[in-house]
């Protein structure tokens, strides 16, 4: 009795929360153009319901426990899947396929152990003028070029210290390894980024090997290629945010693409928000590759849960070069002059 009576009030004094949350997002999607993937030739425009227009549907939930001295005892569990089809999607095809990970949070920074985001992805993420949007964004060339390769990283550790003089760094190890080789599959990734002010400065670096036990999934996760990224944003007391980069995709034996980006997000109103960005890309081994993709949203926040939003999109390719604009339905393009436009709604809980 005396024991039961402990362990209760043990349970009762520690400070604990588990957030259940999620997203919902279709959307109507239209594109003048469509690639045939059997014959590499344009199949006429399409019409079509899409899947995670603008953020990927998921849902999941998250949780802290107070541990005494400032330490904190995390996690964190999230799946995707397709609001068209209700099937696994928006991740590597398992069930937890975004995040599924466990940590430790302090003064001294956070460790997390499991499948986590990289820091080069989180760096590529925070420089973007179209917040990484599923339709004609940076995603799209990241995507197109290394699937969710160095997005979803399982199997990994990772450190990100706290903010110093406006500095911090992250840093992440994905173990990989079959029987007979230890680094099938390893990944590993580091970020430093600078913030005063309006001003963040952010640069990160990714490299990976393929194979490993990752490459077993629904969609691989390691594919092997060499990332690099450095750029800058600056946020206005208006609520006007501008930014750029550089990022480099170099798949071995491939392709060494460059995507040089640049583009605004502006809270117009408070339940208004305009942003657009222009993504050049160019394959280093062959400067006939190249296409240039330019794309503009709205969003309008109904509440602060639900939100309509409209995204019109460009793209030009040349040479061999199949930038696409959209994850879903339209990865990857024709040659030559492509436009598409896309209509949804996200509901948030």
């Amino acid at each position: 009795m005396a024991a039961s009576l402990l362990a209760g009030m043990g349970q009762a004094s520690a400070q604990s929360s588990v957030t259940l949350y999620g997203i919902v997002d279709g959307s109507l999607m239209y594109t003048n153009h469509t690639l045939n993937p059997m014959t590499g030739q344009n199949a006429g425009h399409q019409f079509s319901f899409t899947d995670s227009g603008l953020t990927a549907s998921n849902f999941g939930m998250r949780g802290t426990e107070d541990l005494g001295g400032g330490l904190r005892a995390t996690f964190a569990l999230e799946s995707g899947f397709s609001v068209a089809n209700g099937s696994l999607s928006n991740s590597n095809g398992n069930f937890f396929g975004r995040e599924a990970w466990v940590g430790l949070d302090s003064a001294y920074g956070s460790v997390k152990a499991g499948m986590q985001f990289s820091p080069f992805f989180l760096s590529m993420f925070d420089l973007d003028p179209r917040e990484m949007s599923n339709f004609a964004s940076g995603l799209s060339s990241y995507i197109g070029n290394v699937f969710v390769t160095a997005l979803f990283n399982g199997n990994s550790i990772s450190y990100t210290s706290p903010e110093i003089a406006g500095i911090q760094a992250a840093g992440l190890l994905a173990l990989g390894g079959t029987a007979g080789d230890f680094q099938a599959g390893r990944q590993y990734s580091a970020s430093l980024r600078y913030h005063l002010g309006g001003l963040t400065v952010s640069g990160a670096l990714y490299s990976g090997n393929p194979g490993g036990t990752a490459a077993t999934t629904p969609v691989p996760s390691t594919l092997g290629f060499v990332g690099r990224t450095l750029g800058a944003s600056y946020r206005f007391t208006n609520d006007l945010v501008i930014s750029a980069s550089y990022t480099l995709y170099k798949v071995a034996q491939s392709f060494d693409n460059s995507v040089y980006s640049g583009g605004f997000n502006y809270f117009v109103l408070p339940y208004l928000n305009v942003n657009a960005g222009v993504y050049y890309t160019r394959d280093g081994n062959e400067g006939a590759n190249h296409s240039i993709m330019a794309a503009s949203g709205v969003q309008f926040f109904l509440s602060k849960r639900t939100t309509l939003y409209g995204q019109v999109g460009y793209v030009n390719n040349h040479g061999r070069m199949d930038t696409g604009l959209s994850i879903n339905n339209a990865l990857y393009e024709v040659p030559g002059s492509t436009l598409g436009v896309s209509l949804g709604l996200r509901q948030m809980f």
